[in-house]
This record gives C-alpha cells, sequence and structure tokens, in this order.
C-alpha cells in the first residue's frame, strides 16, 4: 500500500484529511484480498497536492481504464479496488452522515458505483462464506427475507443508546457489539466489510471520536476476521463468539492501546505462539485515570478543555449560559480558549451543526465528551 507519510507529517491540515482519506480507502480493499493501481496512487498524489478534485480524480480513473487498450490479467481486480478507492475517498472527505437505513444502503450504493450492477440494494437470497480464520467454516448470515428490519432495529437500538456515564471499557464493548451485530446482517452480496468500515468511521466521527489514523488503513483485514470471530459459535468444537479481538481492534483505534493486530491470533486452531495476543502498549491502566487516550497515544488534556466538558456536564448550554456559568467575560477569548479547541478534537458538538450560527444554537459534549467527563469524575472521587 502507498506510504502517504509524507503528506500526513507534513502539517498542512488539507493535506492530512487527503492523505489519511486515500490511505484508509486503499487499505480497506485488503479486506477482499484487491490492490490498487500505480496509476491510482499517483492520481491520489494528485488529488492530495490539490492540483485536482476528488471528482476529477473519480473521472481521470475511470477514463485510464476505458482507455486502455489491452488488458492485464487482474485488470478486473485493479479497476474494481480503483473505483471504490476512490469512490470511498470521496465520502471519507465529507463528514455527513445519514444515520438510517436508507443511509446504510445508500451508502452501499456510493462505494460501489461503478463496479456492482446490485450497487445499493439489499440482497434476496441467503448467502455462506468459507472463512479462513474458521478452517473453511462459515458465520450464520441473517435469513435474507429479515435483513431491512434488522438494520431497522440495530440503527434504531443504537440512536437511543446513552453513552454517559460509561466507562472506557463498556464504551469500547458497545461499539464493538454495534458494529459486530450490523456486519452480521450482511445485508449486500459483496462489499459488507468496506460498507460497515465506512459507516462506522463516519458514526465514530460523528460522536465525536477521531478515527484518521492507519489502523483501517493498514489492519483491514484484521478487522474483518475479528468481526467473523466475533460472530461465530460451534458448540462441538467448544468455540463460543469472540467479540475480544474485535475489542482490541476498537480499543487500539479509540483509546491508544497497543494490541498487536495479526490474524494468526485469531484462527480457531491457533497454535504454538499465537494461542496468546500480545498488547505491546507501554501504558499502564493506571495512567489512563489520568490522561485520556485518543488514537494518536496518551495525550494531557488541556484543563481549559476539562473545565468546560465539567460545566456542560449532560446539558445543553448556549455560549451565554457556559460563560455564565464559568464566570467569564470576554467571548472570543472564550471562543479561542475554550470552545473551538473543545469542538476541535471531538469533545463538544453544536445542537444545529449544519446551522453554526442558529438563533437558538446550543453546545453538547459528544460521546467523547461523556466518557472525558466520567473520567474526571472518577478522578475527583479517588
Amino acid at each position: 500500500m502507498t506510504d502517504f507519510e509524507q503528506y500526513i507529517k507534513q502539517g498542512e491540515p488539507d493535506k492530512q484529511e487527503r492523505a489519511y482519506a486515500w490511505q484508509t480507502a486503499i487499505g480497506l480493499q485488503a479486506v477482499d484480498g484487491l490492490t490498487t493501481s500505480d496509476y491510482l496512487k499517483d492520481t491520489a498524489c494528485k488529488h492530495i497536492d490539490g492540483d485536482i478534485t476528488i471528482d476529477e480524480a473519480r473521472e481521470l480513473i475511470k477514463s485510464y481504464y476505458l482507455s486502455k487498450s489491452s488488458r492485464e490479467p487482474d485488470e478486473d481486480e485493479k479497476r474494481e479496488a480503483d473505483t471504490v478507492a476512490a469512490n470511498i475517498t470521496k465520502i471519507l472527505s465529507t463528514r455527513t452522515l445519514d444515520f438510517s437505513t436508507n443511509g446504510y444502503v445508500s451508502l452501499h450504493r456510493r462505494i460501489f458505483d461503478g463496479v456492482f450492477k446490485f450497487a445499493g440494494r439489499i440482497r434476496d437470497y441467503d448467502i455462506t462464506k468459507k472463512e479462513w480464520v474458521l478452517d473453511g467454516d462459515t458465520v450464520n448470515y441473517l435469513n435474507w427475507e429479515d435483513l431491512r428490519r434488522a438494520i431497522d432495529y440495530d440503527l434504531e437500538q443504537e440512536r437511543n443508546f446513552s453513552y454517559a456515564g460509561l466507562s472506557s471499557d463498556d464504551m469500547i464493548k458497545h461499539i464493538a457489539r454495534f458494529v459486530s451485530n450490523l456486519w452480521q446482517i450482511h445485508a449486500f452480496g459483496e462489499g459488507n466489510t468496506r460498507t460497515t468500515a465506512v459507516f462506522t468511521i463516519q458514526y465514530l466521527r460523528s460522536i465525536g471520536f477521531n478515527v484518521s489514523n492507519s489502523l483501517f488503513a493498514n489492519h483491514s483485514w484484521y478487522f474483518r476476521n475479528a468481526l467473523v470471530r466475533a460472530n461465530y459459535k460451534n458448540v462441538q468444537k467448544g468455540i463460543d463468539y469472540t467479540p475480544v479481538y474485535l475489542e482490541r481492534f476498537f480499543r487500539n483505534l479509540l483509546l491508544g492501546d497497543g494490541w498487536e493486530l495479526r490474524n494468526r491470533y485469531l484462527h480457531i486452531n491457533a497454535t504454538g505462539e499465537w494461542r496468546e495476543q500480545p498488547n505491546i502498549s507501554k501504558a499502564s491502566a493506571g495512567q489512563a485515570q489520568d490522561k485520556y487516550r485518543t488514537s494518536a497515544g496518551q495525550v494531557k488534556i488541556s484543563p481549559n478543555i476539562e473545565r468546560l466538558a465539567k460545566v456542560i456536564g449532560q446539558e445543553q448550554l448556549s455560549v451565554k449560559t457556559i460563560m455564565e456559568k464559568m464566570q467569564l467575560k470576554g467571548r472570543d477569548n472564550f471562543l479561542n480558549l475554550y470552545l473551538n479547541p473543545a469542538i476541535k478534537v471531538g469533545y463538544v458538538t453544536l445542537l444545529y451543526p449544519d446551522k453554526p450560527r442558529h438563533s437558538r444554537q446550543k453546545y453538547l459534549l459528544t460521546v467523547k465528551g461523556l466518557a472525558l467527563l466520567e473520567a474526571l469524575i472518577k478522578k475527583q472521587t479517588f
């Protein structure tokens, strides 16, 4: 996979964001054993540099395959990988999310536009898939008659779920369970894991988490195998549902843990050194009480953000009310030193995010912010 670290390390926010999107989009193709072409990678660099738009990049890729005079043995696979990677990059370049069944189905259509004739169409047949990690066995996927109802149910349950008061451990377990259940539905004939991954990234962003890192890019096959193990049970073989591998993926992604994400640990007949998955993180559990961890590792939270989180709590408050509670006078200083930094790192969000200047605009803690609040409350009790 192309290394976009040169762009990520440059520190230019726009280039960083575009590089992260391409890195993730390209890495997700490994879920189905696909690799992108050199042409795609060159085109991605032009987009990251700002020389072309993402729509122009998609058109270049489409024209590239239409104009080729000779076919290579793996051309169909390369074309799929390139087209899907560009489509995913466009999706990840925006912060919008339609958290509904129609939105989930539409996401599949947008990801596989130009690739699958059934893009955006819920399957009308039952499926099985032989899995390497299960020694050739399959997960029991949902019957096709129940697919839409199952998506409706899972999304409705998550929409009504409150993360308030959850510890980081419980929050990770819940996120893993939600993503696992959604994936097990396997609503489409192909492309379920890539759709679930993109939906998960969008959803985690929407509730305040920063998922702009290389985990999905570098460990997409682990992500899929962890989903398989979380949904596989075989009583005769003494194997129960095993969500711990997926939980460790999310612990690395959201809390900065250091679990070694190698697929051999997930095999149902792992032998020798592969029986115990090591955590190579240098951070101790005790440190987590004093520092809230992000995907970049241990990060000391600004005292201003901690103070703001305590004031907002579980309420929805206006700027005026927050400033009164904090006994602050200067609005510009409050915005620059407290509110804007908290929004930027995902602890606070707007009640009306699409209308920042709404006359009744209020601010509330995200799921990430609520987790920080819980950590601060626990810290005070020790």
